[in-house]
């Protein structure tokens, strides 16, 4: 099933069950007002909204236009979001750019880092930004949302704690990064409002693209209009998405709503070195770090500015037949 939450004022939005095609929705209060109070009793909840969403498809339930525009993040906020290292190569990429090395222990403990979670942006929201010298930049992920996760689960285990799946762009203030990193503590500053598709789907509806916690299928992402990325999500991944929920939840369980993010999706390049931009006929970038550091690498300078405002990104993932998933995040960069 496919569920999004809609603006309506108040601050965790109003739960809609959606359609298959993303053009029509049901509300759900008659089973439960919010998405987080469906994921606190998920065992409960679940099969009656996937009920609903069965119902939308044969119109047996009234139902109205749904318009992306009129979404929130699928939790607003929510009681935790922790973000991770499923693309190795990303990392590899934008601590060379700071002229860091990557500690071999990266390669089979995941990274993760714990960001604010109390106000998400929605998925057609500006990007706020008050200086350009911040160096905003785009981030294009794939995230899940746990039911309770007991602390210490295996990985195995972990799969089955994967209650829906969605896409995410973690902004980054690229420029902030490295003085943060420096004390030693991690970030926060250099990490403002993420935001997340306009919908959430379970894990079924990917059908066989779901596969060993992971989607395969291409993470589009456009940049003023022209294509800049289209890594594939189930290549290059070093941690599965199960594998990071296992790594959050080691020494602590996870609350119901718990967001997990896989970190910046990225290939490497056929001959296995950095990969090529879209225009020159490679799977591109879905951050501008990685194609700064690519051109440092080649032309000792980067050459692609971070964010300025009126700069516009869109994150979106198709199916097989050229269908829309999961809706798309596009957002503008604005003078904050």
């Amino acid at each position: 099933m496919k569920l999004a939450t809609l603006k309506n004022g108040a601050r965790d939005g109003r739960l809609v069950v959606v359609s298959k095609d993303l053009t029509k929705c049901t509300d759900a209060a008659r089973i439960v007002p919010t998405l987080q109070a469906a994921l606190d009793d998920w065992a409960d909840c679940a099969p009656r909204l996937q009920q609903l969403a069965d119902q939308v498809e044969i119109g047996s339930v009234p139902t109205f236009r749904f318009h992306e525009h009129d979404c929130e993040s699928p939790l607003p906020r929510a009681y935790q979001w922790a973000d991770g290292s499923a693309y190795i190569n990303h990392v590899e990429l934008v601590r060379k750019a700071r002229g860091a090395e990557v500690p071999e222990s990266f390669y089979d403990d995941p990274l993760m880092y714990q960001g604010g979670s109390d106000a998400f942006l929605g998925p057609r929201d500006d990007i706020p930004l008050a200086d350009v010298a911040w160096g905003c930049d785009m981030e294009g992920e794939i995230a899940v949302i746990t039911d309770d996760v007991p602390a210490g689960v295996s990985e195995k285990d972990a799969a089955g704690h994967i209650k829906l799946v969605l896409l995410c762009n973690d902004v980054s203030l690229r420029g902030l990064i490295p003085g943060e990193l420096a004390k030693g503590f991690g970030f926060f500053q250099s990490k403002p409002p993420s935001a997340f598709s306009p919908v959430a789907v379970t894990p079924d509806e990917l059908g066989t693209a779901w596969k060993d916690s992971l989607v395969h299928l291409p993470l589009r992402i456009d940049y003023n209009g022209k294509p800049f990325g289209r890594a594939e999500a189930g290549q290059d991944a070093t941690f599965s998405l199960a594998r990071l929920v296992s790594h959050a939840a080691k020494t602590r369980p996870l609350s119901a709503g718990t967001v997990i993010g896989s970190g910046t999706v990225s290939n490497k390049g056929e001959d296995g070195g950095p990969g090529k931009p879209v225009s020159e006929g490679g799977r591109g970038y879905s951050c501008i770090a990685e194609i700064r550091m690519i051109q440092q690498l080649l032309k000792n300078a980067p050459e692609t500015p971070f964010m300025s405002p009126g700069d516009v990104v869109r994150i979106e993932m198709l199916d097989g037949e050229g269908h829309s998933i999961f809706g798309a995040i596009e957002q503008k960069v604005t003078s904050a």
